[in-house]
Protein backbone atom coordinates (compact mmCIF):
# COMPACT_ATOMS: atom_id res chain seq x y z
CA UNK A 1 0.00 0.00 0.00
CA UNK A 2 1.41 3.45 -0.84
CA UNK A 3 0.41 6.17 1.31
CA UNK A 4 0.82 9.78 0.76
CA UNK A 5 2.35 11.75 3.69
CA UNK A 6 1.68 15.74 2.57
CA UNK A 7 3.01 18.84 4.77
CA UNK A 8 0.59 20.98 5.05
CA UNK A 9 0.71 24.70 6.72
CA UNK A 10 -2.13 27.31 7.04
CA UNK A 11 -2.85 30.47 5.44
CA UNK A 12 -2.28 32.55 8.91
CA UNK A 13 0.01 32.06 10.39
CA UNK A 14 1.97 30.27 7.34
CA UNK A 15 5.37 28.88 9.22
CA UNK A 16 2.57 26.69 10.91
CA UNK A 17 3.14 23.73 9.51
CA UNK A 18 2.58 19.65 10.11
CA UNK A 19 2.69 16.21 8.33
CA UNK A 20 -0.69 14.16 7.76
CA UNK A 21 -1.15 11.32 5.98
CA UNK A 22 -3.61 11.78 3.48
CA UNK A 23 -6.11 8.73 3.88
CA UNK A 24 -9.04 8.31 1.29
CA UNK A 25 -10.54 5.94 -0.64
CA UNK A 26 -9.49 7.73 -3.99
CA UNK A 27 -6.44 7.15 -3.31
CA UNK A 28 -6.75 3.51 -2.31
CA UNK A 29 -5.22 2.59 -5.76
CA UNK A 30 -2.47 5.41 -5.93
CA UNK A 31 1.13 3.94 -7.83
CA UNK A 32 4.12 4.67 -6.57
CA UNK A 33 4.99 6.55 -9.93
CA UNK A 34 1.42 8.37 -9.80
CA UNK A 35 2.68 9.73 -6.34
CA UNK A 36 6.12 10.57 -7.02
CA UNK A 37 4.52 12.66 -10.02
CA UNK A 38 2.23 14.59 -7.98
CA UNK A 39 -1.13 12.27 -7.77
CA UNK A 40 -3.69 13.71 -9.47
CA UNK A 41 -6.03 12.67 -6.27
CA UNK A 42 -3.91 14.77 -4.00
CA UNK A 43 -4.82 18.37 -6.00
CA UNK A 44 -8.40 17.27 -5.42
CA UNK A 45 -8.17 16.60 -1.86
CA UNK A 46 -6.28 19.92 -1.57
CA UNK A 47 -9.45 20.96 -3.24
CA UNK A 48 -11.46 20.28 0.27
CA UNK A 49 -9.11 21.81 2.05
CA UNK A 50 -9.12 25.36 1.15
CA UNK A 51 -7.44 27.03 4.69
CA UNK A 52 -4.18 24.65 4.17
CA UNK A 53 -1.09 24.90 1.81
CA UNK A 54 0.86 22.10 0.64
CA UNK A 55 4.27 22.68 1.23
CA UNK A 56 5.50 19.41 0.31
CA UNK A 57 4.47 15.66 0.03
CA UNK A 58 6.30 12.32 0.40
CA UNK A 59 5.53 8.97 -0.60
CA UNK A 60 5.62 5.88 1.85
CA UNK A 61 5.25 2.24 1.01
CA UNK A 62 3.29 0.22 4.24
CA UNK A 63 2.64 2.14 7.72
CA UNK A 64 4.00 5.27 8.09
CA UNK A 65 3.88 7.09 11.94
CA UNK A 66 3.72 10.57 11.81
CA UNK A 67 6.45 13.16 12.28
CA UNK A 68 5.96 16.68 13.14
CA UNK A 69 6.98 19.50 10.05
Amino acid sequence: MIKIIAVLCSLSPPENCYEQTVTTSDFADVSMQSCLMGAPQLAEWMKQHPAKRLAAWRCVIGKQHGRGA
